[in-house]
């Protein structure tokens, strides 16, 4: 044995320096932090009559959607865009597309039964004290001439200064097929779309790591501007909004897991929890988005199908707000301005939830399903003003049962395809948002063809 060898065994290892770190604090514990601190600092500002807290909590929580709604419009365009495109290294992509759209209607018209279901029981309008004199007009209404009318922009500009969801992914589903149709002279555009993609996508993280305190702002200018009074009379369909999105969530999604793809649900909510989390405290569909494909693609599904499923889905794919929430409203609003419906108005919420889904659009207090809703029975749109004072409550649970039927669809397609990595989603663990925005999943180096029916 050397000299040089006998001293390096013989001298001590190294000692790593000891300090006193402070620990990191879990994400979901930033929440649950943001929430109970909000809910105190707007009980203080109303019972105190504190204007300047209220008016701090208001503008906190503005900022905090502003910024996320100034990344909503081009990471649409550019999600769309690139996962179109991305669908030319999936086999047999016009199946894929075609059974997840499929599954978007299925599971909505479940989503729209519950909802119906829950209303017509627990009859959400009676002895609220609301009358229609409580409710006004809002701001924007939809209908379904503006929903068709409103699918082809009349400019390319306008489309993003008045973050029209519906009108970006027509331009996106136009330049991403034109795209697949031009091959390889496409390409350039699309190396500069994917660049830009992920550089929205890195952005979109920083506002993302700030959603504890835009939670605080949000809640608490919530019950600092209407009270736990106003929000007494609302106990009802509060309760509804959440039963069924709970029975929707909690329910549909693992028996359809379970009997359909043939996984365990609880492994799901292991590896998707990260994305419901967020969507709760975000409201934000669209916001979620990048989260949602991350865990998406730990579940074991390709990644060129979920960069397609999960994208398309975060603007049409809406079991809370496009089913379960205007199906219980239009009941609430019919009962408040004594409005019988009948078996055919039924009939027409579902397929109103089913078809006017797209024009949702996966942002935070997005009220035009519910105004394409009361439009299409004939209920006065004045109505949409009784549930305002409301909606930042509902709106947590109704984005969580969203995204996690964004993430739900594309596993079940990618297990009746049999292109599911079953160990991969088997593996799957719930990952903080730091480690999802710090790593990348792995793509599939290859996507097995979808097996034939």
């Amino acid at each position: 044995m050397s000299p040089s060898a006998e001293t390096s065994e013989s001298a001590p290892a190294p000692q790593r320096p000891t300090s006193s770190r402070i620990p990191k604090i879990p994400f979901w514990v930033q929440i649950l932090t943001g929430l109970a601190l909000g809910v105190l600092l707007g009980w203080v500002a109303k019972s105190g009559d504190v204007g300047w807290l209220t008016t701090t909590l208001q503008h906190i929580g503005d900022l905090f959607v502003q910024l996320l709604k100034l990344a909503v419009a081009p990471l649409v365009f550019f999600a769309i865009l690139v996962s179109i495109t991305n669908l030319r290294q999936v086999n047999n992509a016009a199946r894929l597309a075609s059974r997840t759209l499929l599954w978007f209607m299925v599971t909505s018209l479940i989503a729209v039964a519950i909802g119906l279901a829950i209303g017509l029981l627990s009859n959400p309008g009676a002895g609220t004290g609301l009358t229609p004199k409580d409710g006004k007009l809002p701001d924007h209404a939809g209908s379904w001439i503006d929903f068709l009318t409103g699918i082809v922009p009349t400019d390319i500009i306008t489309p993003f200064t008045e973050l029209n969801v519906l009108q970006i992914v027509f331009m996106a589903a136009v330049a991403g097929i034109a795209a697949l149709q031009l091959g390889e002279k496409a390409e350039p555009v699309l190396a500069i779309s994917r660049s830009v993609l992920e550089l929205l996508q890195k952005a979109l993280w920083w506002v993302i790591r700030l959603a504890p305190i835009g939670t605080v702002g949000l809640i608490g200018n919530a019950i600092a501007t209407y009270g736990w009074n106003l929000i007494g009379k609302y106990a009802t369909f509060t309760v509804d909004i959440y039963v069924g999105c709970a029975i929707v969530l909690f329910g549909v999604y693992p028996l359809l897991l379970s009997t359909v793809a043939k996984v365990n649900p609880l492994q799901f909510f292991r590896g998707a929890w990260p994305a419901i989390q967020l969507a709760f405290v975000s409201r934000s569909s669209v916001g979620t988005m990048p989260v949602t494909q991350q865990v998406t693609q730990r579940l074991g599904v390709p990644r060129e199908y979920a960069s397609f499923a999960v994208p398309f889905g975060s603007t049409t794919k809406m079991d809370g707000c496009a089913s379960i929430y205007p199906a219980i409203a239009a009941i609430f609003i019919a009962q408040i301005f004594d409005v019988q419906l009948s078996i055919g108005d039924y009939l027409l919420i579902a397929f109103v939830s089913v078809i006017g889904s797209a024009a949702t659009a996966g942002l935070t207090g997005a009220t035009v399903m519910l105004t394409l809703t009361l439009s299409t029975l004939g209920l006065p749109l004045e109505g949409v003003g009784l549930l305002m004072a409301i909606d930042p409550i509902l709106d947590m649970m109704r984005t969580a049962t969203n995204v996690a039927g964004q993430a739900v669809i594309p596993i079940l397609v990618s297990a009746r395809e049999k292109i599911l990595d079953r160990d991969a989603y088997n593996g799957a663990r719930s990952i903080s948002l730091e480690t999802a925005a710090a790593q990348e999943p792995e793509a599939n180096v290859s996507v097995p063809a979808p097996a034939a029916a």
